[in-house]
């Protein structure tokens, strides 16, 4: 049996489900993209091939093989998209909560079904129908949960709205011992450099008591100043529109001294060195086309 413990976003990783990029399909036609940047890349012609992808998380694969931490993969399923485990799935305390997600990728779960399994029936909630949560807009962080959300009238025009009030509400009554803290997230379906798919798109709390975080990822300027204060102006990272774009606070944590980032994120790579963190760099410009990145290819489930 796994026994789930994740409690944070920073201690030392013991188990994880990595996904796949193994047989993702042919590339999507423009009607098929769920968010804008793969939309873009898909109309430039520069749409991610499946072998660098695979070579890509390979080496994040690597990364957790150096580290000791036990790596479960999805069964390939032919023609599905599978990088992003995050999305179908995230685990809080002991408890694994499955994402309602997209109708079109509910055969994702499926695929993990060979983990499902040795999980505890009792330790595996699944929200009802009204309830729409993705992991990346879910952080738990001691006696928090961060949360991302989108909740005004036009929430059903937005495919980039994946979190909406019905899942904060959710989450606070499966977990009534925790705080809850929610922030409104700026969607686009057309322009990638102005959505924030998710909460980790725009925001990550690392070790050490720092923080990366993008101001215009949030509606609200009081919320977005709520974390600026919870961490400290002094170890907030603030990075800009395009590094937001090219994914820079989707970086994973293995440790609180370890952070597994982009090989190409070198302004954010350098201030992690100095604040005295081990970087452990990896290709994943690829993967970062269909906006996602290292932690959206991750389901934590054991932590220290």
């Amino acid at each position: 049996m796994l026994l789930l413990n994740v409690n944070d976003e920073i201690s030392p990783l013991k188990a994880v489900v990595l996904g796949t990029a193994e047989s993702p399909g042919p590339v999507p036609r423009p009607d098929q993209a769920y968010d804008p940047k793969s939309l873009e890349h898909i109309l430039e012609g520069t749409y991610p091939k499946e072998s660098d992808m695979v070579r890509e998380m390979d080496a994040f694969a690597q990364v957790f093989e150096n580290y000791g931490v036990k790596v479960y993969r999805p069964e390939v399923l032919k023609d599905c998209n599978q990088i992003f485990s995050r999305d179908i799935a995230f685990v809080i305390g002991d408890k694994l909560i499955k994402a309602n997600i997209l109708p079109e990728r509910e055969k994702e779960v499926e695929a993990i079904l060979h983990v499902l399994d040795k999980i505890d029936d009792k330790n595996i909630l699944q929200p009802p129908e009204e309830v729409h949560v993705e992991g990346g807009d879910v952080m738990p962080w001691y006696d928090h949960i961060f949360m991302g959300t989108y909740t005004a009238m036009d929430y059903p025009d937005f495919i980039t709205a994946r979190t909406n009030g019905a899942a904060v509400e959710y989450i606070a009554e499966q977990f009534p011992d925790k705080i809850i803290k929610s922030f409104q997230l700026r969607k686009s379906n057309t322009e990638a450099i102005e959505n924030a798919l998710h909460l980790d798109c725009c925001f990550q709390p690392l070790g050490k008591g720092k923080a990366i975080l993008h101001k215009n990822g949030f509606l609200v300027e009081e919320e977005y100043q709520w974390l600026v204060d919870f961490f400290g102006k002094e170890n907030v990272f603030e990075i800009t529109k395009q590094e937001m774009y090219r994914m820079f606070s989707n970086v994973f944590s293995i440790s609180p001294e370890v952070v597994v980032s982009e090989r190409n994120f070198t302004r954010l790579n350098d201030w992690l060195r100095k604040q005295g963190f081990t970087v452990a760099e990896i290709p994943y410009g690829e993967i970062s086309k269909q906006e996602g990145l290292l932690r959206c290819s991750t389901l934590p489930l054991i932590r220290e």
